[in-house]
């Protein structure tokens, strides 16, 4: 791999970075240490520094030569509410919160490649760095398209990678088109009519019509979605009565929904609005649908997916360069810019190979500092190529 000297020579600056914002994890739209610190550093790198767009984002800008094309890089700030099991000397020291998903990761490695662009200054065009909060829970990319990130700091193209600690060490994983799934979710109430336990006749009992509900949901995508058409509907939480002897008078389900075709999204919502209404009524009851659209599909453009491809198999090599065979069903933010221009979000293998691994959200699992100078590099490759003098 390509890693320049002055890369390889901060890499004790970028794990102290790193292990700091790991021990000191915000949640989204909190970020106010970590976006403090951001900013100081990327102003001594001697970028122009904008804060406040979605509250706690940093936008770093840096133009050089005379050519008006741009280029934009997102890396994630934001930490999980999770109780951190490392047992690490810099583990989080906020119980409750940790960096559990690598966010802290990716954001000094753009902080690296910062540095470095800004050093040898080996590109003609803009360079906008996007340090953006509230990924996991607030769509913090959403809200800063939605308060003009775009058109405060045009962009040609948008970049955006997530560390990946299954894949081989250093492996860059891509695909055209989907490669995150959109994620609703259903809050189903279903009211019915409470009273003793030894005398069910005298009610209408929502637990019963509830579980008549979650089974009936199952054919959805078995007997409502094509085959081909990815789509997951899974009721995560159940909650009604208190003990044996009582029949409440109302149940409560949540439900997830996960789907990539737009109209595969569109017949999902369709359907569990049905089902939950007409079985309620099956029963004597009612049922109300809170149905919300969060995070879009996260699709990959072709051009730009093309422009990964080429430059990681000449940075990594091609066997360091795989295809993924079918979409992620977790979902990602970066779906709200890639809607407003054209991108690719891309994966880097950190597995260290002993078994050591845990996977994302895991209250043990912790980023791999050797991915930091990778990833660094990458961007600057990645910043320069396309910005090509």
């Amino acid at each position: 791999m390509n890693i320049h000297s002055n890369l390889l020579d901060s890499v004790p600056e970028l794990v102290a970075i790193r292990r700091d914002l790991h021990a000191h994890p915000e949640l989204g739209l909190e970020e106010v240490r970590t976006s403090y610190l951001v900013a100081r550093a990327l102003e001594s790198y001697g970028y122009k520094v904008t804060r406040g767009i979605a509250k706690t984002s940093v936008v770093a800008t840096l133009s050089n030569g005379t050519s008006r094309k741009s280029i934009g890089i997102r890396a994630d700030m934001d930490a999980l509410p999770i109780l951190e099991e490392t047992g690490l000397d810099y583990a989080s020291r906020t119980p409750g919160l940790m960096h559990a998903c690598g966010h802290d990761g990716h954001t000094t490695m753009l902080l690296g490649a910062a540095r470095a662009i800004a050093e040898r200054r080996a590109f003609d065009g803009t360079v906008h760095l996007i340090f953006q909060p509230a990924e996991e829970n607030f769509g913090g990319a959403r809200i800063m398209v939605e308060e003009g990130l775009f058109e405060k700091f045009p962009c040609d193209a948008i970049f955006a990678l997530h560390n990946e600690p299954r894949a081989p060490f250093g492996q860059f994983l891509l695909r055209d088109g989907p490669v995150c799934a959109a994620v609703d979710e259903a809050h189903i109430i279903v009211n019915g009519s409470g009273g003793h336990g030894a005398e069910p006749e005298a009610t209408a009992d929502p637990i019963v019509c509830g579980a008549s509900i979650v089974m009936a949901l199952q054919t959805i995508v078995s007997r409502n979605i094509h085959a081909c058409a990815p789509a997951v509907v899974t009721v995560g939480s159940f909650h009604a009565g208190t003990v044996s002897n009582i029949i409440p008078s109302r149940a409560e389900m949540a439900v997830g929904i996960r789907s990539f075709d737009p109209k595969v999204r569109d017949e999902l919502e369709r359907r569990i609005r049905m089902i939950a209404t007409a079985q309620a009524e099956s029963y004597g009851m009612s049922a109300t649908v809170d149905y919300q659209r969060f995070y879009d599909a996260t699709v990959n453009h072709t051009a730009e997916t093309d422009f990964v491809r080429d430059l990681a198999q000449r940075f990594a090599g091609p066997e360091q360069v795989s295809e993924l065979q079918r979409p992620f069903l977790g979902s990602e933010d970066f779906a709200f810019m890639l809607k407003e221009r054209p991108g690719c979000y891309f994966f880097l293998g950190g597995s260290r190979g002993d078994g050591s691994d845990r996977p994302l959200h895991h209250p043990g699992y912790n980023f791999n500092d050797d991915l930091l100078p990778i990833g660094a590099a990458f961007w600057t490759e990645l910043a320069e190529a396309f910005l090509k003098g």
